[in-house]
């Protein structure tokens, strides 16, 4: 390295980290780090003009498709007892199946089972008939209330 290229580079250096601090000022902990920002410089250094993310190698994710989330949702409407593992049986990455059902259904993991989160308007409806039936017994039978706490000590 020659003396103006070891000047230049300590000037680049000084640069980014008064960059860095700035960056600090104004956003905080939302800031990128030290080494994301001289990763930045570099790249636009070597001529790169834009903030968009590079091509990566590998597969690219195809299954989160209108069409898997609907073959899903078909075999979730027709079994609710379907476990994550049950599903990939169609072809789809069983971490994609989860996103789906996470994402898209709304439903999370119980027990190795998927169940839904929220509960249908028959379901509500159904618990709060129950609920009013317990009340009702409660405020007509004195004694029911007692007996289930003493059951409940025991």
């Amino acid at each position: 390295m020659t003396s103006q290229e070891g000047t230049n580079y300590n000037y680049g250096k000084l640069f980014i980290s008064s960059l860095c601090e700035k960056l600090m000022q104004v956003y905080g902990n939302e800031c990128l780090s030290r080494t994301q920002v001289f990763e930045w410089f570099k790249r636009f250094k070597e001529g790169r003009e834009t903030t968009e993310e590079d091509s990566r190698p590998g597969r690219p994710s195809t299954s989160k498709t209108d069409e898997n989330i609907e073959t899903i949702g078909k075999l979730i409407g027709e079994n609710l007892r379907l476990s994550i593992r049950q599903l990939p049986e169609t072809g789809i990455d069983k971490e994609c199946v989860r996103q789906i059902l996470h994402e898209s259904f709304n439903m999370r993991k119980v027990c190795a089972k998927i169940m839904s989160k929220l509960l249908t308007p028959e379901e509500k409806e159904s618990r709060m008939d129950i609920c009013a039936d317990i009340l009702n017994n409660i405020d007509t039978d004195t004694g029911l209330l007692d007996a289930a706490r003493n059951h409940v000590k025991e």
